[in-house]
């Protein structure tokens, strides 16, 4: 017996097979810092979004919504347009310019995924339909990825890390906490001037200020500071698993905002989602999450705070050694903070309060999955691990927990829908 035809994919096949391939991109891409990774998906899921919506009679674009995303090409009336066709051709040319300098694995990948799938979207349709289609989702990629280029995010060099920068000094301010030469600057420290998204600017959401800074005993900064030290030598068998789980590192995950993107798609998956939900779901939560980095950047900057591990070294145990890598930055809020909780407000209005779902991101890094009955209940989860880390102090968490919220909330009230 002949081998039987493999069917035609769908534009739900198309976005859900390039959401593998992007997922694993970013862990093979060196630039690919958390923010970066943010506005990747940001942008790509944006073109997605667009390219759906051009074919729906339900979905709301989302220019004259987003800062400065204006004169989108449009579909001609009384012409003919494949949707898998436009999505697939959207995907390809966007992704071949957010990833362009990944390895040459990805490369391939990405090489391989624009012949096979863009033959097999264009497999028994028209060639002027299919020529018309592909050439609109070149068009649409273009438009938005000449939109990125202004928003001061664009060229990323030295894998972040500026090549001059003037670190602040006195007491409480940050101080590198690697040995490695490029990392004795910060990562991205101009990241929170970058052009936000769906909320007004950077200091949209701002932070109150931290606990100030002291080396009494009894006050509050020493008191957070204990916390992250006894918690280290007290913690459990669960709350090593919970610090693993979400620690999301660069070239070994697809970074904190990609995970929550994996998070979305099982969701997605389980509810047999069409390419409309899938679209909006898609944008909508990479948006608040590229948004969260921007305005978390924006305070870090700000406060320029002192890593717990400096702190506890110069003042309680010489010897302390957190349970994760303290990351290149200052402190204030914790980002993991701003972003789940940026993510978990635009979930759970798309989806509901005490949606349970199941997190099987880390199943093939060998980390079982973990269960939650709401996505506050993940968000929650995935600030605590840094504490629990010991790379966070709490304040960090806790206002870093409100500032997500409040950018999540700009991002849940963009209307996707007629």
């Amino acid at each position: 017996m002949g081998g039987q035809a493999m069917a035609r994919p769908s534009p739900d096949d198309v976005l859900h097979t390039n959401t593998r391939l992007v997922l694993e991109l970013v862990r093979h891409t060196p630039s690919y810092s958390p923010p970066v990774a943010s506005r990747a998906f940001a942008y790509l899921y944006i073109t997605a979004f667009e390219a759906v919506a051009g074919g729906s009679t339900k979905l709301r674009s989302l220019q004259g919504q987003l800062n400065g995303l204006s004169g989108l090409p449009q579909r001609r009336p009384g012409q003919d347009y494949d949707d898998a066709v436009v999505l697939q051709a959207a995907l390809s040319a966007a992704m071949a310019e957010l990833f362009f300098n990944t390895g040459p694995t990805g490369q391939r990948a990405l090489d391989r995924m624009a012949e096979h799938l863009g033959a097999d979207a264009s497999e028994g349709v028209g060639a002027e339909t299919a020529d018309r289609s592909r050439a609109l989702g070149q068009d649409l990629a273009t438009h938005i990825l000449e939109w990125a280029k202004k928003d001061g995010g664009h060229v990323v060099e030295n894998m972040g890390f500026p090549l001059e920068y003037s670190l602040a000094k006195g007491p409480g301010a940050w101080t590198p906490t690697s040995r490695i030469v490029q990392q004795q600057l910060p990562l991205l420290p101009e990241w929170g001037s970058n052009r936000s998204f769906a909320m007004p600017d950077a200091a949209a959401c701002p932070t109150p200020a931290p606990p100030a800074y002291s080396e009494e005993p009894g006050s509050r900064f020493m008191e957070e500071a204990i916390e992250v030290l006894e918690t280290r030598r007290r913690l459990t068998d669960e709350q090593r698993t919970v610090a693993r789980f979400w620690s999301d590192d660069p070239m070994l995950s697809p970074t904190p905002p990609g995970h929550w993107i994996s998070i979305a798609q099982q969701v997605l998956d389980a509810e047999d989602a069409d390419e409309e939900r899938r679209a909006e779901v898609l944008a909508k939560l990479s948006i608040a999450m590229a948004d969260a980095f921007i305005g978390c950047w924006h305070e870090k900057f700000r406060f320029n705070l002192i890593r717990p591990v400096t702190y506890i070294r110069a003042h309680l145990d010489p010897g302390f050694e957190p349970m994760l890598i303290t990351p290149p930055f200052p402190e204030y809020p914790s980002g993991h903070s701003t972003q789940s909780a940026a993510a978990a407000v635009v979930l759970t209005d798309l989806f509901g309060e005490d949606y349970s779902f199941t997190d099987a991101t880390h199943v093939d890094d060998g980390l079982p999955a973990r269960s939650f009955s709401s996505f506050q209940e993940a968000a929650l989860e995935a600030a605590e691990s840094r504490l629990l880390g010991g790379i966070h102090f709490r304040s960090a968490v806790e206002q870093g927990l409100d500032q997500g919220r409040c950018i999540g909330a700009y991002a849940s009230n963009l209307r996707t829908r007629h």
